[in-house]
């Protein structure tokens, strides 16, 4: 049994003082309040909530913070210099690269990752002698750092959509391909994961999986199932023109839509699309940091969540990892559109990042301080200059409106101590870091 001692906490029913947990193989067993800290008790000082869900990561996109804002453009040109990076990649590469990922990862309080997996391939889409190398090297990495994983291993069958049908990969899509759906589904039967790892579904999006293999997908395989959902107005229009119908449209048709689906960015749907995605209880991944840095646009969160859907938070292409700023983002970007503030309580923006972050990749139960839980904490610091003089009657504000990555101290995952001081216990995040990107673009 371990022990942890928090001088607060947010439990279900709200904040409580001189919580005591008690651990055992990986999950709460007990939660005391009001006690004194036990002798063997490590003491979490500050405010301590749930572990929170990164929901959408494509960990290699890391590599290129920074690398590419010189020249401007759009979404389609960043695309471009990302698949450039992608075509680097190696067995080996991406799993140092993926090691210091998760690492930051957390530091920065995100206790499980849903990883968005696509680089199946060689680099001219041959496959390895081993069909999952490329994907058993990124658990890998999250098993080493401890960090729980989610593995979406990601369907991705043409290289673009025209009015008169699909476009065949090319290029350095090559390797993210496995041809045909059966080839696609022959290959995930045959991961096998341990640790703490789960495998779900992705399908990249309607510009790269048809109709037909949308439906074999979603009625083969019973586990979550993402896919990127009207991320650009192009793809709408681009979708409309070949199918007649949105992708939400067409996603609803396949029978894909219900409530282990969940849609990442949905930042340009129909008022039909968000009746759709709301009533079949499906939820939606909202990744705020990236969707203004690739210039994708504001998606609907309100109308979303009024709509019936759950919100999770994803960094996606980590131009910043941190959960904080996801989970503000979405209150600040409601403010830039509507006028108006306070449109989402502080309260339910955690319970986006932690309790349904869990639950869209497939660890129901998590994200909560409770009995039976799994025993995932972040612990925030109070001696910041961001969380300085702190309103204690208010602290779900504090946590969204003011803390930062920076401002964690410790994180449990499974009742592992990994993170203290700020530091992962193990890795040198910052030196790993460096020196995988460094080694990409030499």
């Amino acid at each position: 049994m371990t022990a942890y001692f928090c001088e607060r906490a947010l439990l279900p029913e709200g904040w409580e003082e001189d919580v005591l947990i008690d651990v055992t193989d990986g999950v709460i067993e007990r939660v005391g309040i009001a006690l004194t800290a036990e002798k063997e008790a490590t003491v979490l000082a500050g405010l301590v909530i749930p572990g929170m869900a990164n929901a959408h990561s494509h960990a290699f996109h890391r590599a290129l913070r920074a690398r590419t804002h010189a020249l401007g453009g759009s979404f389609w040109t960043w695309r471009d210099l990302m698949y450039e990076t992608a075509i680097k990649l190696t067995p080996d590469s991406y799993y140092e690269l993926a090691v210091a990922v998760f690492a930051e990862m957390l530091e920065a309080g995100f206790t499980a990752v849903g990883e968005f997996h696509y680089l199946h391939h060689q680099a001219d889409g041959t496959p390895y002698s081993e069909p999952n190398t490329m994907a058993q090297r990124v658990v890998d990495a999250a098993n080493h750092v401890g960090i729980r994983i989610t593995l979406l291993d990601t369907v991705f069958l043409h290289g673009g959509l025209d009015p008169d049908g699909y476009r065949p990969l090319s290029g350095n899509q090559l390797r993210f391909g496995d041809r045909t759906v059966e080839r696609y589904l022959d290959r995930t039967s045959q991961l096998n994961l341990e640790g703490l790892s789960k495998v779900g579904t992705a399908i990249h999006s309607i510009r790269a999986v048809d109709p037909e293999s949308i439906a074999v997908v979603g009625s083969a395989l019973d586990r979550p199932t993402h896919a990127h959902l009207s991320e650009q107005p192009d793809e709408n229009t681009q979708c409309l023109a070949a199918h007649n119908g949105t992708p939400t449209e067409v996603f609803h048709e396949a029978g894909v839509l219900s409530q282990s689906f969940t849609a990442v960015h949905a930042t340009h749907p129909t008022p039909h699309d968000i009746s759709l995605l709301g009533d079949s209880g499906a939820s939606v991944c909202l990744c705020p940091t990236t969707e203004r840095d690739l210039a994708d646009g504001v998606g609907p969160a309100s109308e979303l969540k009024r709509a019936g859907a759950r919100l999770c938070v994803g960094s996606d292409s980590h131009a910043v990892i941190d959960p904080f700023e996801e989970m503000r983002a979405i209150e600040m970007h409601e403010r830039l559109t509507s006028h108006q503030r306070g449109v989402f309580h502080s309260a339910d923006l955690i319970t986006a990042a932690s309790l349904d972050g869990y639950a869209a990749i497939g660890w129901q139960g998590g994200g909560r301080i409770a009995v039976g839980a799994p025993a995932d904490l972040v612990c925030l610091g109070l001696g910041s200059n961001r969380l300085a003089g702190a309103d204690r009657s208010l602290p779900d504000d504090a946590v969204v409106f003011s803390a930062g990555a920076g401002d964690v101290t410790d994180v449990v995952v499974a009742g592992r101590h990994l993170v203290s001081e700020g530091s992962h216990r193990s890795v040198a995040t910052g030196e790993a870091l460096d020196r995988a990107i460094q080694a990409l673009f030499r």
